[in-house]
């Protein structure tokens, strides 16, 4: 477990912050169900008399996994939640290569487990990936467990639970509901790990005759392969982005407008040709009216710090006026501010890209 955690923490830390693009902020709740795939699990006979001398070999059939979680998440990608889990697989042998015994009954394993997450952007909007890990406790009840060699030396059985720690991985993907905000389906394998040692009561009946023995089989480390679908809800998901506000658009001659939006992609300075075109709108209407100076104003969204974005504003106004003065307006007449993300056009929670609040607007006084 001590390797998985330094592999994640690796990748948390080798993931680049602007992966950061389908944060949950607050409460969040999740279901899942799948199958599980359990590996050998090695066993200990309490007595010799079971089996033999030496170690069992437990198999199980290919099983059902379900999942319930309540979480939180900071906004910035890192969720943490608390997870409750069953299992239930049937028995298929019990004994030695190759095994002898007929069995019959059920593992059932279920408990709690808390989990840290972290989920990422990959620039494509209907697929978000996640990574993670969990630790807490698990019990597994051996349900009707029957056991009898054929020939003998041993006939065992057992209705017993036992728990112990155990400790999971977690990777997988979220893919947004359109339409639905806060609404995603989930696909996701983790691969568990539950510490061995449990000692679960069983009855032994000797092959032959005599009188029933209670003793014990001690079950080693288990191993289960599980694969899940499912969905999850963010309950505090911001509503679809607003429809575009075209920019403001020159009024007719002899009153053209005084007012100008540039837009811009997230996380850039740089101007697009429809930045250009409106700022060369802006600089020929400035021609033909009076005015006594021209105010450039930089904003951003709430993705980002707010010291990184009121550099990024004020960068912003900077390419704004540099390409006013290319477009013929003199330098000494334009004056330039940023505001970070402050005065927001399209009001948000923090941590959004909303496009309308990248801007920069310019102001014919």
């Amino acid at each position: 477990m001590r390797h998985w955690g330094a592999v994640l923490a690796t990748a948390l830390l080798a993931t680049p912050l602007a992966a950061i693009a389908q944060p949950i902020s607050g409460l969040y709740v999740g279901a899942g169900l799948g199958a599980d795939i359990p590996q050998n699990t090695r066993v200990t006979p309490g007595a010799p008399s079971i089996g033999g001398a030496g170690h069992l070999r437990l198999d199980q059939d290919v099983g059902v996994d379900g999942i319930g979680a309540v979480g939180y998440g900071l906004g910035n990608g890192v969720r943490f939640e608390i997870e409750g889990d069953f299992q239930r697989n049937g028995i298929d042998q019990l004994g030695r290569l190759p095994f002898p015994a007929s069995n019959k009954g059920t593992t059932r394993t279920y408990g709690l487990m808390a989990n840290a997450l972290y989920d990422m952007d990959i620039g494509v909007p209907w697929l978000f990936p996640y990574i993670g890990i969990g630790g807490g406790y698990q019990w597994t009840h051996l349900d009707g467990f029957n056991a009898v060699e054929a020939g003998g030396p041993f006939s065992v059985s057992s209705d017993d639970t036992r728990g112990n720690p155990a400790a999971q991985i977690i990777v997988g993907a979220s893919m947004p509901i359109r339409g639905v905000p806060g609404l995603s389906l989930t696909a996701d394998y983790r691969f568990m790990k539950i510490w061995g040692g449990e000692k679960f009561n069983t009855t032994e009946i000797p092959v032959g005759g005599g009188a029933p023995v209670n003793t014990s089989l001690k079950l080693g480390n288990q191993y289960d392969n599980i694969f899940l679908f499912g969905v999850r809800y963010a309950f505090n998901a911001p509503p679809p982005p607003a429809a575009p506000i075209p920019a403001a658009q020159p009024a007719p001659a002899p009153a053209p407008a005084r007012s100008y939006l540039v837009f811009f992609d997230w996380d850039k300075a740089t101007l697009t040709d429809r930045a250009r075109s409106i700022i060369k709108e802006a600089a020929d209407n400035s021609t033909h009216v009076q005015y006594t100076r021209i105010e450039v104003n930089g904003y951003t969204d709430t993705s980002g710090t707010p010291q990184y974005n009121q550099g990024l504003s004020v960068r912003r106004a900077q390419a704004v006026e540099g390409e006013l003065v290319r477009d013929g307006v003199p330098q000494n007449s334009i004056g330039i501010q940023g505001f970070g993300e402050t005065h927001l056009l399209v009001a948000t929670g923090p941590g959004v890209r909303e496009p309308q609040n990248r801007r920069v607007e310019i102001i014919i006084r």
